[in-house]
């Protein structure tokens, strides 16, 4: 009896384990049918920060296929539609971007809360038309993303668990082309081009991180933009940079985005560089869908380093390149903010008028000691020199013999010529005007017969035709 009663327990405890088998096989095939039919989550969220005419607004409209972006004010609202391809699904990404005025960061806690803080990414925006002030835009930027943070009411473990997922996703990362292509029968390895994988282990969490990465973790995704690239070609007419500027500018931005875990993309919404690839990388960190692009480093204007691919071993590449400046040179002391110019710098000296009661005092000083009134220089005095000069030519300029005195008797002879206009009075008779009058007629005699050219010597044998 014991032995029947063995032989049916034994056989009862097969068949429980064959039913936990069954039933450890079926949960994972109900769990991989679940993850097929997941559908995109309509919760995530894009916070764009920047200083204004950095391009956020055109950003967000090229990210949005939109022609005429229309810009708002204070804080903004927009969406991008998202679309599945592999799951045939689609959904809608919040957009909020934040004035560039200092002022209006109090309006971040409408766009970035305790509830949306996990399904957030920030896009940190400066612009290539302001290249001296880049660095500082980011750094204020990250610092007012950081303030904010510390005041949102989450608990220890949200914070750390956040800042853990982040150094997750940078240890993660693989360049596209290591890993096998996903295939039906060949399923895809552990790479960039699906996050969502094995993120929930902890097998690299004690692999410490290369140097410079994440020592500022906020808990979020960040993505640096610098927008408006096509302007490099005009730095380089007009303010004489070159390849080591931009290589030193680069190697800055660069080093800030290994500090806060971001990835960095140079982008052109005039020459649409780059917004096609940001869209899919955007979608890439926010709903795990592949992106197959590796970084891209060659073409100085259209830049591309994806989180987790960047160290500053890569980095110093670029120091071969500068000669006239050092790595850690001050950014503001390399990049520098040139002098504004003013419009009317071309335009003619403004003439400063005399003070009219200093004109007099002058003009009295000079009356009461006799001499003739002095006259200050004035441009119109310089245009009449020509005049002045042609005049000594014809014989009429100061150089000519006896011209003061013609001059003198002859506003004379004005001054006391009056008695024979009607109405007048009779002029009464000043001594030695007469004698006045007799030497500007005797002067003026004189010059006209100086001036008279010679008669022609009579020729006798010529004949006179009538």
């Amino acid at each position: 009896m014991e032995t029947n009663g063995q032989a049916n327990g034994l056989k009862s405890k097969k068949k429980d384990n064959g039913d936990a088998k069954d039933n450890l096989w079926s949960s994972i095939l109900e769990e991989v049918q679940n993850q097929g039919n997941t559908k995109l989550p309509s919760n995530k969220n894009v916070l764009v920060l920047g200083d204004n005419e950095t391009g956020k607004t055109t950003l967000v409209a090229k990210l949005q296929g939109v022609e005429d972006p229309k810009k708002g004010s204070a804080l903004e609202y927009a969406y991008i539609d998202v679309r599945d391809e592999y799951r045939d699904d689609h959904t809608r990404l919040s957009v909020w971007v934040l004035d560039g005025d200092p002022g209006h960061t109090n309006l971040l806690k409408f766009a970035l809360s305790e509830e949306t803080f996990p399904h957030t990414l920030v896009v940190l925006t400066v612009a290539m038309t302001t290249p001296w002030g880049i660095l500082d835009q980011l750094q204020s930027w990250a610092s007012v993303l950081g303030d904010h943070i510390d005041k949102l009411d989450l608990t220890p473990e949200q914070r750390l668990q956040s800042k853990k997922h982040q150094v997750q996703k940078w240890q993660r990362y693989t360049e596209p082309g290591d890993e096998l292509e996903p295939t039906a029968s060949s399923p895809m390895k552990r790479s960039s081009r699906n996050l969502s994988d094995d993120l929930e282990n902890g097998d690299d969490d004690d692999n410490p991180l290369p140097e410079g990465v994440l020592t500022t973790n906020l808990g979020l995704d960040i993505v640096v933009v610098a927008t408006k690239t096509d302007y490099m070609s005009t730095l380089e007419k007009e303010h004489d940079y070159r390849d080591e500027h931009f290589d030193f500018m680069q190697q800055w931005i660069r080093r800030f985005c290994l500090q806060y875990g971001a990835a960095l993309f140079y982008s052109s919404a005039k020459e649409d560089k780059n917004c096609d690839l940001l869209y899919k990388y955007l979608t890439h960190r926010i709903y795990s869908l592949p992106f197959r692009t590796p970084a891209l480093i060659v073409e100085k204007d259209a830049v591309l380093i994806p989180a987790g691919w960047d160290s500053m071993k890569k980095i110093s590449i670029l120091y071969e390149n500068m000669q006239s400046c050092k790595p850690d040179d001050y950014y503001r002391d390399v990049i520098v903010q040139p002098a504004i110019r003013k419009s009317g710098a071309s335009r003619e000296a403004e003439v400063q008028a005399e003070d009219e009661q200093a004109f007099l005092q002058r003009q009295l000083a000079a009356l009461q000691a006799g001499a003739p009134a002095p006259r200050a220089d004035s441009p119109l005095r310089t245009q009449r020199s020509t005049s002045q000069l042609d005049g000594t030519k014809m014989g009429m300029g100061p150089g000519t013999p006896g011209n003061e005195g013609v001059l003198a008797n002859f506003f004379n002879s004005l001054l006391y010529k009056k008695t024979g206009s009607p109405g007048a009075r009779a002029a009464e008779p000043v001594p030695g005007a007469a004698a006045a009058r007799s030497d500007a007629a005797a002067e003026l005699d004189r010059l006209t017969r100086a001036k008279r050219p010679p008669a022609a010597p009579l020729d006798l044998n010529s004949s006179s035709e009538c």
